[in-house]
């Protein structure tokens, strides 16, 4: 066994409205008999089993030794962020849409389950932006995706300052600004014509949307950079966002300031090609014009019958 499988706690991470309940089970079931437990945080007690105990949610974090996400990517970043404190292993189980960070969908869960145990997996670390502000507090300030800053209503325009390391660098006229990590990269970042960095890669990006004056492109900064943004007097109240959830309200004279942290997050790979290949199907979806439905409708009435019954088949 390897070292990685010797997991005493295993905490589950809920989608807040998705059942789940199926996976729960699948996990209950492959750790039944084994010196495992399995907990989850008090607020989602009313969805739990038996078999599934709780612990507070400011206890969890220091409890657990590995992580099951059940959910889309928002539900996996939050359990990374749960944890930014003490990164322990994550698997994520898609119960959400295209599901970058998930490693495996529910049917391929009782499979996954069995690979963890006999030590069979990998990690793959993620860097993560953490934020301050000042004299605004903010709500969050850790993220793995991107921190955003963006106008709070219809008018006006999100108007900052950008420094480098205390060095100023140009200011920004626009809808919003993104600061995003390699993994934020395809996600918002992308969304506004960014560009995708390597997983690989220790840099940040910072990118305009709808930019009307000042810095018009993206600006791609190394690990090492401290990136500020002061908010200028002719701004309008800047909403910060970090990983899609609400930061804080900026104001003129404001500050906020972002530092890129290695191997802030751990997540669980059974194959990182696979994987990649998995995302770059996904991303050359999100590019095309068409919604799901329409898509099928590209596709040989006789090979849509055939995929209907393959998954008819793996349902059963």
């Amino acid at each position: 066994m390897s070292e990685h499988s010797k997991v005493g706690t295993v905490g589950l991470v809920l989608h807040p409205r998705k059942p789940v309940d199926d996976s729960v089970a699948a996990i209950l079931a492959a750790t039944g008999g084994h010196p495992v437990r399995v907990v989850a945080r008090e607020r989602d007690r009313d969805r739990l089993p038996d078999g599934v105990g709780t612990v507070a949610d400011d206890r969890f974090a220091a409890d657990v030794d590995g992580i099951i996400a059940l959910g889309g990517d928002g539900t996996i970043l939050g359990a990374m962020r749960l944890v930014v404190a003490r990164p322990v292993p994550i698997l994520g189980v898609n119960h959400g849409n295209l599901g970058f960070l998930a490693e495996v969908s529910p049917p391929e869960l009782p499979a996954a389950l069995a690979r963890l145990a006999a030590g069979d997996f990998t990690i793959e670390r993620h860097a993560g932006l953490a934020a301050n502000a000042g004299p605004a507090e903010l709500a969050t300030g850790f993220g793995f995706n991107d921190v955003v800053l963006a106008r709070t209503g219809r008018s006006g325009a999100v108007s900052v300052d950008l420094s480098v390391n205390d060095v100023r660098f140009g200011y920004y006229r626009a809808d919003a600004v993104i600061v995003a990590t390699p993994t934020g990269s395809t996600a918002y970042n992308h969304a506004a014509g960014g560009p995708i960095l390597s997983p690989s890669s220790d840099a940040v990006v910072v990118t305009p949307v709808a930019p009307m004056a000042g810095i018009a492109r993206s600006v791609v900064l190394g690990a090492g950079d401290r990136v500020s943004f002061t908010v200028a007097e002719d701004s309008a109240p800047i909403a910060v966002d970090v990983d899609g959830t609400a930061g804080a309200i900026l104001h003129p004279g404001d500050r906020i300031t972002t530092t890129l942290r290695r191997d802030a997050g751990e997540i669980v790979r059974f194959s990182a090609a696979e994987h990649a290949s998995r995302s770059r199907v996904k991303l050359s979806l999100l590019d095309l014009p068409l919604r799901p439905d329409q898509l099928l409708e590209l596709i040989p009435p006789e090979m849509r019958q055939r995929a209907h019954e393959a998954i008819a088949g793996r349902d059963t």
